[in-house]
C-alpha cells in the first residue's frame, strides 16, 4: 500500500486486493563518497546566447547531494549558477578554481 496519496492519482478503483500501484519515481542512487568520484570540468556557451559557463558533470547520488555541491561551487566562486539534469552549471569560466575547490574536498576530476 502506497504511503502518499499524490503517488496514486490518476487510478479511480481497482477491485483486485492484491493491486500494487506503480508510480514514475526512479529510486536515487546512494552518494558515493568524494575520493570514487570522477568529475569532469567543461566550459561551454551553447544555447547560452555566447556567455560561458563551467560545467560539472559525472556526479553519482543524491540530488539535494548535488544541490549542496553546487552551491558550495557558487559560493566560492562568488558568482550565479543552477544545478540541472545532474549538472552544475557555473555563470563564467572557473575551471582553475573549481578544480582546485573540488580536488580540496577530494574529488577526482578530469
Amino acid at each position: 500500500m502506497m504511503k502518499d496519496w499524490k503517488d496514486r492519482l490518476g487510478v479511480v478503483f481497482s477491485t483486485d486486493p492484491d493491486y500494487q500501484y506503480k508510480t514514475d519515481r526512479i529510486e536515487e542512487s546512494e552518494t558515493l563518497s568524494p575520493e570514487e568520484q570522477i568529475l569532469k570540468i567543461t566550459t561551454d556557451c551553447k544555447h547560452r546566447k555566447g556567455k560561458i559557463v563551467t560545467l560539472v558533470s559525472g556526479f553519482t547520488g543524491k540530488d539535494n547531494d548535488l544541490k549542496d555541491l553546487g552551491k558550495l561551487l557558487k559560493t566560492k566562486c562568488g558568482t550565479g549558477g543552477s544545478v540541472k539534469a545532474g549538472d552544475i552549471i557555473i555563470q563564467g569560466d572557473f575551471r582553475e578554481k573549481i578544480k582546485k575547490i573540488l580536488s580540496d574536498l577530494g574529488y577526482n576530476t578530469k
